[in-house]
């Protein structure tokens, strides 16, 4: 990324100045610096990875944070301090405070098997059927997002299939290779694979795999929604994908299930544990001149899909949505987020985010 490229290019804004600190007491003083001079201030963060069903989520793995306060003081969250503020942060966002140190609980991950595989779009409904039953079921170790793309016209894909509006899965295995092949197997079986480009590689490079594809300065628009079950009926408003505007716009059904399912809707602020999936629709492009179209098209594709949905979003797949969204991304765990914000930042000093208000 060029230094001061923003990832998504939508989102235009210029910040007086970025703060790079080397230690907690540089946080505390940008945090004077910026009250006493009224400045905005954004906390920079976000992120999610594929190891939901084995080991919960990110937040779910938290277990200490070094925090600095709007008032500028310096605080500790665990389950013994401050054990409010550390429940809020596991999954409240950047409402609390800048977190300086995070500690956390480690899993031993080293290669997993991973990548795409693909199915003819006219394979949706078949595919989506049967994945919507199959996965949830499965064994922890077994990981595989749904999705509906236009094949990107690079390597590794072969050009004839390039262009093509796909469905698919995108795996990530964690488990005994002899046992991945029976998983593939009857991803074959349900129909028969376009393309796959599935095997064994370090953890790390999963993450960076579409790198290339999806690199920083592009137009994105994201909207998103928590998931339950897929009807029919919603099956039948995937299959809308077809008119998606261009090759990198695509949507993507991310499990949170497996361990995740382990803990109560009220143990963290993340309170979705009843959900199967986080969908995000995302439009991108990047010719800013396409924005309208790809915003027109999200917007459409969402709202038919949205009345199959629980409610609320991954927060870091919703743009500006209000107030009435952010309180549906939390549900019943947003009154007391609002108590815990009105008492760690009451003039809601952190509001650049999906804020939570005290």
């Amino acid at each position: 990324m060029k230094q001061g490229q923003s990832y998504n290019v939508m989102i235009d804004k210029h910040p007086a100045a970025i703060v790079k600190c080397k230690s907690s007491e540089d946080v505390v003083n940008a945090v004077h610096y910026a009250r006493k001079n009224n400045m905005e201030v954004s906390i920079r963060g976000g992120g999610h990875g594929y190891l939901t069903r084995k080991y919960g989520l990110t937040n779910d793995n938290l277990l200490r944070a070094d925090v600095v306060l709007a008032n500028g003081d310096f605080v500790h969250a665990s389950k013994d301090e401050n054990p409010d503020l550390f429940w809020a942060l596991r999954g409240g966002g950047g409402n609390f405070g800048v977190v300086t140190t995070f500690e956390f609980q480690l899993h031993p991950v080293k290669n997993v098997i991973a990548g795409p595989l693909f199915w003819p779009l006219d394979k949706l409904e078949t595919t989506l059927k049967w994945y919507r039953d199959w996965l949830p079921q499965l064994p922890d170790d077994v990981y595989a997002f749904y999705l509906e793309n236009e094949v990107p016209p690079s390597d590794p894909f072969p050009k004839e299939i390039q262009g093509k509006k796909v469905c698919g899965l995108l795996w990530c295995y964690t488990g005994a290779e002899d046992e991945f092949e029976k998983y593939i197997q009857q991803a074959r079986d349900v129909a028969e694979p376009l393309f796959e480009f599935v095997g064994e590689m370090p953890y790390p490079d999963l993450q960076q795999l579409f790198d290339g594809i999806l690199p920083p300065g592009d137009q994105w628009y994201w909207k998103g929604d928590f998931v339950r079950e897929i009807p029919d009926e919603a099956i039948a408003v995937h299959k809308r994908f077809g008119k998606v505007p261009n090759t990198k716009s695509g949507m993507h059904l991310y499990p949170v299930n497996g361990v995740a399912h382990k803990l109560d809707n009220d143990d963290t602020a993340w309170s979705k544990r009843d959900a199967n999936w986080s969908m995000v629709i995302a439009g991108v492009d990047p010719d800013p001149g396409n924005m309208k179209k790809l915003k027109t098209w999200a917007r459409d594709f969402w709202e038919a899909l949205h009345p199959y949905s629980m409610g609320g979003a991954y927060i870091n797949f919703m743009m500006g949505e209000g107030e009435d969204r952010i309180r549906g991304s939390y549900g019943e765990n947003y009154k007391r987020l609002a108590k815990i914000k009105a008492k760690y930042d009451p003039e809601n000093f952190f509001h650049i985010n999906q804020n939570i208000k005290p």
